[in-house]
């Protein structure tokens, strides 16, 4: 028997967390989903995203909402159009950005649940003001096994 209840978590009732000028619009939690997965809407400004990175521990996917959007795969970037599904497993370097002058709307799902956890944790350092501290957002990535590479 499944141990945990549905979950229904209606348009505009989602929590907003907001970091590395993201804005994720968490729609189920690890919490939600006894850890299974994480879903939730982000968003990103003109010319944002992440920089180039790998997860130990999750696989990733998206479902750009609005676009296009712009993919690192297997070391090229390729753009795709809205409505394009974009897999990485976890261990692969990627990332992605938005080349639109409109910020990029995505559906983004990791499996297992937590990455609304690492999101979160970053959070707090981008509300306390000022520059963020990059080394302490480095270690708390790569307490949830977010790595990034850098030249």
């Amino acid at each position: 028997m499944n141990e945990h209840l549905a979950v229904m978590n209606p348009v505009g009732e989602a929590r907003v967390i907001r970091a590395f000028g993201d804005e994720m619009h968490l729609l189920l939690s690890a919490e939600d989903t006894g850890g299974k997965f994480t879903m939730w809407t982000n968003f990103t400004p003109p010319g944002g995203g992440p920089p180039p990175h790998y997860h130990e521990n999750e696989d990733e996917w998206f479902w750009p909402l609005s676009g296009p959007a712009e993919f690192l795969i297997d070391g090229e970037w390729r753009q795709v159009p809205a409505k394009t599904a974009v897999f990485m497993p976890r261990g692969s370097i990627h990332t992605f950005r938005n080349p639109n002058s409109e910020p990029l709307e995505m559906l983004i799902q990791t499996m297992p649940g937590g990455f609304d956890k690492f999101f979160s944790e970053c959070a707090e350092e981008f509300d306390k003001g000022g520059e963020p501290d990059m080394p302490k957002l480095i270690d708390i990535s790569a307490k949830h096994g977010i790595y990034y590479v850098l030249d």
